[in-house]
């Protein structure tokens, strides 16, 4: 079982608590013993020279008023009693009387002489003391856990800032810039490793906005240059004779033609200029009449209508390029569906399966699901590499898939980032490739703006 992995903030916190915390057990041990020591030692001095007192009074014979002096105690601690017994001084806290108290003992002929000092006070003292390290310990820990969460959170914060902008680089937003935002979160004048990193980032996207805007400019002029020329050669070539030349010219002059075309409009989506004209429309209908201009064997079927705002032209563009892609690099029959998968909110009428019934048999989805167009063909499939990174400019040479400039399914993938709808493509289990479009129901009750004729 995987652990859930802690965040940059929570791991610098954590480390700086952590040492806190060994530092202020290191120093509480330390000041403690150093105390105690001296607290100790103290009255340990004090109850010495008492008993060196007590034994020259006992010596003299004369009266020991005044001092805490017992002769053989019986409370005298048994390790203190048998260093006495082998004609040796010592100490040793212990109890008298059920107080406790600092002992000192000597040997006084065939007796043990035992001096006491009251120790109560001394312990007292010292576990106050231990308080006092302990609760200062967690105040400190506590403020250098706060302090460290803090700066981690700053670092962290800045951190993301500079993921977020990589992401957005990442997802083609070229323009996006850790810069003066992320010099507001760090401060002016902010030199350190974090501030390097998105400097470096922000250098990385700079360069690569460049070379991509030079490759998009040089990419327009040369189709843009190219259109004149082509256009005046189209014209000239109709006043060719009749016959196979003529043809044969003609078919590699639109094919160029629509090359140049297809550049230009890469370039136009490349630059971001693009912007759609949304209108609401009855998805069937107008999928069955892009798919009729075309003029390919082509089956369609609606199994559940929906209304999609959208671009038309833009979305017959798609159609157009996803089923005339079927047509050159798969095999018959080639399959148009429109559907809505299950899971959205019924709209009023709806049978009890969550599907309205239409007069031409289709069925219509409530406004809060995403209809989809599928576009299948039975041949052998997308190549493994068009699965893995998606459609690449003039790269068409899978095997039984046919050869061309390879722009058909690029325009189609950059129409509909336009639109803002999802193409994906896959592989049918049962063999063919499938390019499926989810497009965006329009907000609201489901209208019938810009109905689409049959």
């Amino acid at each position: 079982m995987n652990r859930p992995a802690l965040s940059l903030r929570w791991k610098i916190a954590l480390t700086v608590t952590a040492v806190c915390c060994a530092v202020a057990a290191v120093l509480g041990v330390l000041v403690h013993n150093a105390v105690a020591r001296q607290t100790v030692g103290q009255v340990r001095k004090e109850t010495l020279a008492d008993l060196d007192e007590a034994l020259d009074l006992y010596e003299y014979g004369t009266s020991r008023e005044g001092l805490n002096s017992v002769l053989d105690p019986t409370e005298l601690p048994p390790r203190l009693r048998t260093l006495v017994h082998h004609g040796r001084r010592g100490s040793m806290v212990g109890t008298y009387h059920g107080q406790r108290v600092m002992w000192t003992a000597a040997p006084a002929g065939d007796q043990v002489m035992a001096v006491w000092s009251p120790y109560e006070n001394t312990r007292r003292s010292l576990e106050n003391l231990d308080t006092a390290i302990f609760g200062s310990a967690v105040l400190a820990a506590t403020a250098v856990a706060l302090a460290g969460l803090f700066l981690a959170h700053r670092i962290s914060r800045r951190l993301g800032t500079t993921a977020a902008v990589a992401r957005r680089i990442t997802a083609g937003d070229l323009d996006a810039r850790v810069g003066t935002e992320g010099q507001r979160r760090a401060g002016p004048g902010a030199k350190d490793e974090v501030a390097a990193v998105a400097a470096a980032l922000d250098s990385v996207a700079g360069s690569l906005q460049g070379r991509l805007q030079a490759e998009q400019r040089f990419t327009a002029d040369v189709a843009h240059e190219l259109r004149t020329p082509l256009t005046g050669i189209l014209a000239s070539a109709e006043l060719l004779p009749e016959g196979r030349p003529k043809e044969m010219i003609n078919d590699r002059l639109r094919a160029l033609h629509r090359l140049t075309e297809d550049l230009l409009e890469i370039s136009r989506i490349d630059s971001g200029a693009e912007r759609p004209d949304l209108a609401s429309y009855e998805l069937g209908p107008l999928v069955r009449q892009s798919v009729r201009a075309l003029g390919h064997d082509t089956e369609v079927r609606v199994v559940r209508d929906a209304v999609v705002r959208t671009d038309r032209r833009r979305l017959e563009r798609i159609l157009c390029n996803l089923v005339l892609n079927a047509h050159r690099h798969g095999q018959p029959p080639v399959v148009v569906t429109v559907d809505v998968p299950d899971g959205g909110r019924p709209a009023p009428g709806d049978t009890p399966n969550g599907r309205r019934e239409e007069p031409n048999g289709s069925r219509t989805a409530g406004p809060s699901t995403a209809p989809v167009v599928e576009v299948r063909d039975h041949g052998p499939g997308f190549p493994d590499e068009l699965l893995r990174h998606g459609p690449q400019r003039f790269r068409t040479d899978a095997p039984g898939r046919g050869m061309g400039h390879g722009l058909g399914l690029t325009i189609a993938v950059g129409q509909a980032a336009v639109l803002g709808n999802d193409l994906t493509f896959t592989n049918a289990p049962d063999g063919g490739a499938r390019a499926v479009l989810r497009l965006n129901p329009p907000p609201g009750p489901a209208v019938r703006q810009g109905h689409t004729p049959e």
